[in-house]
């Protein structure tokens, strides 16, 4: 009578094996060149690396398969995720607008957000869409362009925290939370509280949002709540202990190379864990996170501000002087504060078939104070970014698979 358990409980080990993560193909890789990555790999937890890369390789019928390689990764390791969390509120917002179609609403409707809690703020008009007014699909450009935090705030507020987080669990995002608005100082109570939202046809009223509240606290088993030794307060005066970041957001980069291999290939996931987006939906995210800012008439860019590889930093770092590889596209969301630098994405190369996945963190702040803008972003993190995404892509373009058909990624600009 035990057999059919066995068999079972034998299936399952097996099957855990064979999608168990390598850990240490990226330490032999990074080993290899010494001039690019001993000062990191030297002190890996002081500058709290974590790398997931998952090559790609095709059958005969263009059907991804998926090995994922990591270092240093520990989803229970804190880091503070930034921006990256708007890649997940953009597609939590499209999925609304999804549900919602019966009223009318769509991701073009005028969205005029309203305030019923202090510190919330007003929106009526916006001066970079082409209408002048704020949309779904306009912020969505906004947040995948340049990381709009304003735009990633009004998207919060319209899905609503509640949502947001019943979203991460239900798409295996465990490791996550996303509980704040950004670069306001949201937390605590005003956090928990969205505001009410209208959205028009025209002048026809589609949609009323009343003003939501969340009382839930989205607890995880997370370590280095603590940093540091010191940091400014809010007006600028050095507090010396330890920097809390204790109830904030939390993406773990397990959970966003899965979100990112979610998004970028959603047949290769069966139908129930897909996210419920339109091929409309996927057009629109995948054009503007890989679309540079000078690429876009509304919003409209300074290049001296926002070059073209201004949002790619796992290949081209942060540097100006670059110029975009012609053949190569990345599909990417980045995020940097607190002397954190993270990427998350997809590059493709249409000339050479070269496909990979790969999302790094990586931090460096010296004098361990924090909130003095003293981090050595120049000098650790973006050429650690930029090093990595090149090593990565060096390898792939010697090795061996067949070259896929990448044309659902080539997109018009």
């Amino acid at each position: 009578m035990r057999t059919p358990l066995l068999i079972i409980l034998l299936l399952n080990s097996i099957f855990t094996m064979a999608q168990k993560t390598d850990t240490t193909f990226l330490k032999k890789l990074m080993e290899s060149r010494p001039e690019l990555f001993s000062a990191v790999l030297n002190h890996p937890d002081k500058n709290q690396v974590q790398i997931l890369y998952t090559q790609i390789t095709r059958d005969a019928k263009n059907k991804p398969s998926f090995k994922s390689y990591s270092f240093n990764l520990n989803q229970h390791h804190y880091f503070y995720p930034a921006s990256t969390v708007k890649l997940a509120a953009v597609i939590f917002a499209l999925e609304k607008v999804n549900q919602l179609k019966s009223t009318g609403l769509t991701v073009n409707s005028k969205m005029i957000t309203d305030s019923a809690f202090r510190g919330q703020t007003k929106v009526t008009k916006d001066t970079t869409a082409k209408n002048g007014y704020p949309t779904i699909e306009h912020y969505i450009k906004k947040i995948l362009l340049t990381s709009d935090n304003d735009a990633f705030n009004r998207l919060f507020e319209f899905i609503g925290r509640a949502e947001i987080n019943q979203k991460l669990k239900k798409y295996g995002f465990y490791d996550s939370r996303i509980l704040n608005r950004l670069a306001i100082g949201d937390a605590g109570e005003s956090s928990k509280h969205t505001n009410p939202i209208q959205f028009y046809h025209q002048d026809q009223l589609v949609y009323d949002q009343k003003a939501q509240f969340d009382p839930l606290e989205y607890e995880l088993n997370l370590t280095n709540l603590t940093m540091g030794k010191g940091y400014l307060d809010s007006a600028d005066r050095l507090v010396n202990k330890p920097f809390s970041l204790a109830n904030k957001n939390a993406f773990a980069i397990n959970d966003q190379h899965h979100l990112m291999q979610k998004l970028m290939f959603p047949e290769a996931f069966p139908a129930k864990e897909r996210f419920n987006l339109t091929s409309a939906d996927y057009h629109l995210i995948y054009t503007y996170m890989s679309k540079y800012p000078t690429e876009s008439d509304y919003p409209k860019y300074n290049a001296d501000e926002f070059w073209p590889t201004y949002a790619k930093m796992l290949y081209y770092g942060r540097e100006k002087s670059i110029a975009p590889d012609p053949n190569i596209r990345i599909f990417n969301k980045y995020g940097d504060s607190y002397g954190y630098i993270i990427d998350n994405a997809y590059l493709v190369d249409f000339k050479t078939g070269i496909e990979y996945l790969l999302a790094a963190v990586i931090q460096s702040n010296e004098d361990g104070i924090f909130n003095d803008n003293k981090y050595e972003y120049d000098t650790v993190c973006f050429p650690f970014m930029k090093n990595l995404g090149r090593t990565i892509y060096e390898f792939e373009k010697n090795r061996k698979k067949p070259k896929p058909d990448l044309s659902k990624f080539k997109l018009d600009y």
